[in-house]
């Protein structure tokens, strides 16, 4: 198969799934089954129930052609026949309320575990998400779960029935016929080291399978969110192929569990066909030679029958325990990845423990600040000497110090690369800074509530995000309980109530996928207007006018300039006109603020940002600093 290049051919490969043991999967999934102890407990014994009444037909049968056909005894087959009905409709009644309940056990524990690997997800930080494709965490909380449910539902079920079968007809047999018993054995070492095969070499198969699986599910959602991409240059047949080697590796790792069963599974079932063969051979030499009766040997393959039945089960519960393996290992890898911490500098918690102490912590801390801002009384935010990396050889930040007054504005500027959003990206604790400190209103955020310290909080991206629902919806967002008169006032602030109220649908009009039916600038104004709701007395400002038109640009620049009044703001600056009126500018330069001061103070010096005001008539900041650096 030849290889394709391109983005997202693959999943990361650091987050590729840990091997566990079987009895640690079992272990850690059944825990899902506590709180449904009875429900568990009812599907199993209506399980035994229905396999209770199947027991009852051999025996039936053998009175039937002992005692009712061979002695042609016809006033007594009516009644043995009504016997033997009552046991089919018995069999089939419990059958169907043990589906019934399984079925409602099999939603629940979905829904349980589902819920958990989301809330997981909800409390890993935002750098854990960078290094995965969320093509491929969908795989994991969809498809994965799906699988690592079966295991729990229909392998405890099954399993259990399945083995009480086995051993409650082996003693029928025994008790029946000691010598035709021991005869039925005879595969059974054949059956132990077919099972014994599949199950050691069965995980590392699955294990693939669910591997290309997800790199197939990353690349379609990748695809599909940029499909305007692949459109515009024309790559529709480069993603064609790129699709089919995914598609394709799927495929042969799908055939590769399949030949493994194909052997298996045949052979399995012919071992169950010698036994009774050789059983019908043994007991047709008992029946000739009248040591048995037709009924007798009848009745006793079908004992066998309801033997190796349950075998059978045993051996697709093999194939089901190891692709349920291998799908909770992948799941698990969420579940174990270690959280955000629920105050910046606390250690590492157990998941329930910090959660529950995570909810206790923020219903009983007290607001950092009021939710209307006021110039001078809250906002106030210092880093000292704080630094940042990603790793010893990737150095983002160092020796960061600044004092952003309440109700300051602060500029950042500066080259790409140069630290500016991974600055502010620390102040919501997006990430960790690595050395040094925050301050807000002179606490610590290192000892502060995440939700406590994340309220006081706006952020504005560059590329505003929405969410595939309305823009009542999604400017909400900023303050779910916000009445009509707030979410009307907010919208008018941002510049957005016009050009909402004359959608045909209006505040409930739908934006679709990210926001897709809106233009970049309406969808900026609708980001504003949901910031404005939340009115935190912060403000992160990734200045978002550069792509749009002059006009939409002025409508913008209007929302913001009110959504900073009275918010100590710190703006990613793109273009010089937004700055000039700063209280402070941050010039940074590999991770170090190289210059400070107000726009007059800073021409006066006459340093590196002076020169980029020389050159920057029409060119943004970035641009201007790449010139100058290759100057």
């Amino acid at each position: 198969m030849s290889a394709h290049h391109g983005f997202g051919a693959h999943t990361d490969p650091s987050f590729k799934s840990q091997p566990r043991s079987t009895s640690e999967v079992v272990r850690r999934v059944g825990v899902y089954l506590l709180p449904y102890k009875l429900m568990a407990l009812g599907t199993v014994s209506f399980a035994l129930l229905s396999l209770a009444a199947a027991f009852t037909y051999p025996k039936l049968t053998q009175h039937v052609i002992d005692e009712v056909i061979t002695k042609k005894n016809a006033e007594s087959l009516a009644p043995v026949m009504g016997l033997l009905i009552g046991a089919f409709f018995l069999r089939e009644l419990f059958t169907g309320i043990r589906i019934r309940l399984n079925n409602e056990l099999e939603q629940k524990v979905i829904l349980d575990i589902r819920r958990d690997v989301y809330a997981r997800l909800q409390r890993l930080p935002v750098g854990w998400f960078d290094q995965r494709a969320s093509g491929d965490l969908m795989t994991r909380v969809i498809e994965d779960v799906n699988s690592m449910e079966r295991l729990l539902i229909d392998g405890t079920e099954q399993g259990t029935v399945a083995v009480l079968s086995i051993v409650g007809v082996l003693t029928i047999l025994f008790c029946t016929n000691p010598l035709l018993a021991g005869v039925a054995l005879l595969p059974l070492p054949i059956l132990i080291g077919g099972a014994l095969w599949y199950t050691l070499t069965a995980h590392k198969r699955y294990r693939v399978q669910r591997q290309a699986a997800s790199a197939m599910n990353a690349l379609l959602m990748d695809n599909l969110q940029g499909i305007r991409q692949i459109k515009s240059f024309g790559r529709e047949r480069h993603e064609d192929a790129r699709f089919g080697a995914r598609a394709e590796d799927l495929r042969q790792g799908t055939l590769t569990v399949m030949r493994a069963w194909s052997i298996y599974s045949p052979a399995m079932a012919f071992a169950s066909s010698l036994g009774i063969g050789l059983v019908l051979w043994f007991g047709g030499t008992q029946v000739l030679a009248g040591k048995m009766t037709v009924g007798e040997l009848v009745q006793f393959l079908l004992y066998l029958g309801l033997f190796y039945e349950p075998i059978g089960r045993l051996h697709g519960l093999n194939q089901m325990l190891q692709s349920a393996r291998a799908a909770s290992e992948r799941v698990f890898d969420i579940m174990d990845a270690t959280e955000e911490n629920h105050r910046v500098g606390d250690d590492v918690r157990s998941l329930n423990s910090n959660a529950e102490a995570g909810m206790r912590s923020a219903e009983s801390s007290p607001r950092l600040v009021t939710s209307s801002p006021t110039v001078g009384t809250r906002g106030e935010v210092r880093y000292e000497n704080v630094g940042f990396q990603y790793s010893p050889d990737r150095v983002v930040l160092k020796a960061i110090s600044l004092h952003a007054r309440p109700g300051q504005m602060t500029a950042l500027v500066g080259p790409t690369g140069a630290g500016k959003s991974t600055l502010v990206n620390l102040l919501p604790a997006f990430y960790q800074a690595t050395s040094g400190r925050v301050f807000i209103d002179g606490e610590d955020t290192r000892e502060l509530p995440l939700e406590t310290l994340r309220e006081q909080i706006s952020v504005v991206a560059q590329e505003p995000f929405l969410f595939n629902g309305t823009i009542r919806e999604n400017i909400l967002y900023g303050r779910l309980d916000a009445s009509d008169a707030d979410l009307h006032a907010a919208a008018k602030a941002a510049n957005c109530h016009d050009f909402i109220t004359r959608l045909s649908d209006g505040y409930d009009a739908r934006v679709g996928e990210r926001g897709v039916k809106l233009s970049v600038g309406e969808k900026q104004r609708v980001s504003i207007a949901r910031a404005l709701l939340k009115n935190a007395p912060i403000l992160v400002l990734d200045e978002a006018t550069a792509s749009v038109d002059t006009q939409t640009e002025k409508l913008i620049q209007e929302a913001l300039e009110r959504l900073m009044a009275g918010r100590t703001s710190f703006v990613i600056a793109h273009r010089l006109s937004t700055i000039r009126n700063a209280d402070q500018i941050l010039v940074l330069r590999h991770g170090e603020i190289v210059e400070r001061g107000t726009h007059e103070e800073l021409l006066a010096t006459d340093g590196l940002y002076a020169k980029l005001a020389r050159i920057q008539n029409t060119t943004f900041i970035e641009e201007s600093f790449e010139k100058l650096a290759a100057n």
